[in-house]
């Protein structure tokens, strides 16, 4: 079906929110789509992950609302990790698409040949070393041509973000060996470079979430300058944003939020999931579950764990909806 030139052309060209030159590249590596559709579906879920504890979940969808629009739209924290994370899901994708052999513009990396030297001694490049180089421009050309038309703050604040996420996938790409020679010896090895598991660039920018600076524009427009001046200028793997995040308390579909009415808090933390924090000082109600876990588990040699099912009661705890639980509407 994308293999068609003629195909190919009708599948891009319905594709909800592409600009001009993503259409372009989606015409040009048809194939290229399914593996950034997988860099969706992995981004989304490390969203979801990081934020789980958070009173905004990263939660995309609601009756056909498309909330994580809203909160693009703002200049957020919110709105900068998800705009790293999102660049980074792509640069993921299409780095594994290379090595995996499922697009024809690109294979293992090509610069990584011959023979080379580290702390351990002299080894020689071999197996399929991942071509992230690849992965990260062509992540560049996608995923910067939505802000490559405007050169507003917000553009600019975007582009920075959607870097940042790019250079956190390359920050953990690490070298792998294989030893050669008697008895595995390692007088030889054969060495190559890989990405590391998702969940590595997920837990680096979230670091980089809760240490986002906030900037405003310099005079002539260009770039940013610290909005607080006693922080540090951002660097390149900084997250930016120019706006307070709102509280996500109530459901606001202007600012993407949900509201956390119903949400399962947690009574004896003391943190962003704790039931004073996660209600927004509403309360919470109570309501008794039972359910069924794994217990007695015993390890029998070799090698099997075996374990009972137990029914097991447990308190589940709710943030209680405030007095208006509808949209609020902004006249």
């Amino acid at each position: 079906y994308m293999g068609a030139v003629g195909s190919s052309r009708v599948m891009c060209d319905n594709v909800p929110g592409l600009v001009s030159r993503q259409r372009q590249l989606c015409r040009r590596h048809p194939e290229a789509m399914l593996s950034i559709g997988r860099g969706v579906a992995a981004w989304t879920a490390e969203c979801q992950h990081q934020f789980r504890r958070h009173r905004w979940d990263c939660n995309a969808l609601e009756r056909g609302q498309r909330l994580l629009g809203r909160v693009l739209l703002r200049s957020s924290r919110e709105s900068a990790f998800v705009h790293a994370i999102s660049s980074a899901g792509v640069v993921f994708a299409i780095t594994r698409a290379c090595s995996q052999g499922e697009l024809k513009s690109c294979s293992c990396d090509p610069k990584k040949k011959g023979s080379a030297k580290d702390s351990k001694g002299h080894f020689d490049w071999g197996g399929c070393s991942d071509n992230i180089d690849y992965g990260i421009k062509f992540a560049r050309a996608f995923v910067d041509a939505k802000e490559r038309k405007g050169k507003d703050a917000r553009a600019l604040m975007n582009l920075h973000n959607n870097r940042a996420g790019r250079k956190a996938v390359k920050r953990f790409l690490k070298q792998e060996c294989k030893c050669h020679g008697v008895s595995g010896s390692c007088t030889l090895r054969t060495c190559w470079l890989a990405i590391a598991d998702f969940r590595k660039t997920g837990d680096y920018l979230w670091k980089k979430y809760n240490g986002a600076i906030q900037v405003v524009m310099n005079q002539d427009g260009t770039g940013f300058t610290v909005a607080n001046k006693k922080f540090k200028k951002p660097t390149k793997n900084d997250l930016v944003y120019f706006e307070s995040s709102p509280d996500y308390c109530i459901r606001d579909r202007d600012v993407g939020s949900l509201g956390t009415a119903g949400r399962v808090c947690n009574q004896t933390s003391r943190g962003m999931d704790s039931c004073e924090v996660m209600c927004c000082g509403r309360g919470y109600d109570t309501s008794r579950v039972s359910r069924m876990t794994k217990c007695e588990c015993k390890f029998h040699w070799c090698c099997a764990v075996r374990c009972q099912d137990c029914l097991e009661v447990v308190d589940i705890h709710t943030c209680k909806a405030p007095k208006s639980a509808g949209w609020i509407s902004r006249t």
